[in-house]
């Protein structure tokens, strides 16, 4: 191994999940991805900190829990949420430990790109959201291929790139739907003629997406830079389907994540099957950069799992969410064969997000998932029921696994400060219309005649 600190290139897609052939789903066109899995280390059992894009993202890019760094619902504007004040992006890290550091495709963290430390936006699709300076992965792609083609640098790189696809519109940039090797539907989905339609349309994209992620490969390959390259490969949450997106169900949470880096002594070819979170990614960049790691991070880094360190994985992971389409806060913990979820407020079962409700699956029998949320608390055996069917809470047989499972939640969110234990979080629209009352003279207090 050199002693210099390796380049950095980290990929990321929207609403995939683990919905790829080196995970198991053999429909799907992921060649490259499978590819990279095969000369890296795939993670088996990653999730993410929020079933949605904006919170997620930043985990992944801060080391730290959507209730930490202030990103509790989406950023892009009519939703405005937004990192807390000192939080601090890998990118800007990364650049004051003299880094070179890169921003291709979306970013969908902040709406103010400028606070995250990237000294270089390329100009296809460095927008903060879906639809606002998105564009094609192939424009991407090759925006890239034309970065790596000038001469290698001679400082260490941090380039983040974030893909479009797979989120829907699932044709998005002219996409065909693919059935070439059949079509797989989850078994949380309704195994109907609408869900086989837009799961194929959802391969299509995924084989789009792959098609660029091979790209960018072959393009590190031949700028001589693969070597040294620590690759890591996330999605940001589960698939845009009813009960995945935006549920913190192992669907909403579950999410591919791939890492390869040869001059690092990485096992090639190998899987972890220890649990793991997108909050641990930052730690492990630093970790392989010979960084120190901030001490509000609260991930762990994953190197030692890289590396092959048996034990180094997680007893339990922790999700939330907060705010999506509406308030509807939750917290969660998922050890290797419970899931706890304490539910806040009342709601639908499942919020669909409505992205996903314009889909045919869910349009077909929208009564499905329009069900009053019954319990405060759901308990679910993943070694039995995998796909979360059956709340097990209030159960005799299983109170004393809800009791300590319980007790564990409630203690993370005291360690970890939840605002939730002081009461309602507001959003930011509403903090914004506190603040505009607060700016007339005299609000509320004189009743006009």
């Amino acid at each position: 191994m050199q002693n210099q600190k390796p380049h950095v290139l980290v990929i990321t897609c929207h609403d995939l999940g683990q919905h790829l052939g080196c995970y198991g789903i053999h429909t799907v066109q992921s060649h490259n991805l499978d590819r990279l899995a095969r000369e890296g280390v795939r993670f088996e059992r990653a999730f993410c900190t929020a079933p949605q894009c904006s919170p997620s993202r930043a985990s992944l890019a801060t080391g730290r829990y959507p209730h930490n760094h202030g990103v509790m619902g989406l950023t892009h504007g009519g939703f405005d949420w937004e990192l807390n004040p000192g939080e601090r992006h890998v990118a800007g890290l990364l650049a004051e430990h003299g880094y070179e550091t890169h921003l291709f495709g979306l970013q969908h963290v902040t709406q103010d790109v400028d606070r995250l430390g990237f000294q270089r936006l390329h100009p296809f699709g460095s927008g903060h959201g879906v639809g606002t300076g998105s564009t094609g992965s192939r424009d991407v792609a090759a925006e890239v291929e034309a970065f790596l083609q000038t001469p290698p640098s001679s400082v260490p790189l941090y380039v983040e790139i974030n893909f479009f696809e797979p989120h829907r519109p699932y044709d998005f940039g002219g996409v065909e739907p693919d059935t070439s090797n059949g079509v797989f539907i989850p078994a949380y989905l309704p195994q109907t003629a609408e869900a086989r339609q837009e799961m194929a349309a959802l391969q299509g994209a995924i084989r789009e997406v792959d098609h660029a992620i091979g790209r960018l490969l072959d393009a590190l390959e031949h700028a001589e830079f693969a070597e040294r390259t620590l690759v890591i490969f996330s999605a940001d949450h589960g698939l845009a389907m009813p009960r995945a997106k935006c549920t913190l169900y192992d669907p909403g949470i579950s999410i591919a994540l791939i890492a390869r880096w040869p001059e690092g002594g990485l096992r090639s070819g190998t899987t972890v099957s220890e649990l793991v979170s997108n909050v641990d990614v930052l730690p492990m960049i630093l970790q392989a950069a010979g960084l120190p790691v901030p001490q509000q991070v609260q991930g762990a880094s994953l190197l030692p799992c890289l590396r092959g360190e048996s034990g180094r994985g997680r007893e339990a992971i922790f999700a939330e969410k907060t705010f999506h389409s509406y308030y509807d806060p939750m917290r969660s913990i998922r050890t290797q064969r419970f899931k706890y979820i304490r539910n806040f407020e009342t709601g639908f079962g499942v919020e669909v997000p409505g992205d996903v409700q314009r889909g045919a699956t869910f349009r077909a029998d929208p009564g499905r998932y329009a069900i009053d949320r019954q319990q405060l608390v759901e308990l679910y055996d993943l070694l039995v029921d995998p796909f979360e069917q059956d709340n097990l809470a209030g159960s005799p047989d299983y109170a004393g696994i809800e009791r300590e499972l319980d007790r564990r939640l409630w203690r993370w969110l005291e360690e970890t400060q939840d605002p939730l234990l002081r009461g309602p979080i507001p959003s930011p629209r509403f903090r914004m219309a506190i603040a505009e009352r607060a700016r007339l003279p005299d609000a509320g207090l004189n009743p006009t005649s």
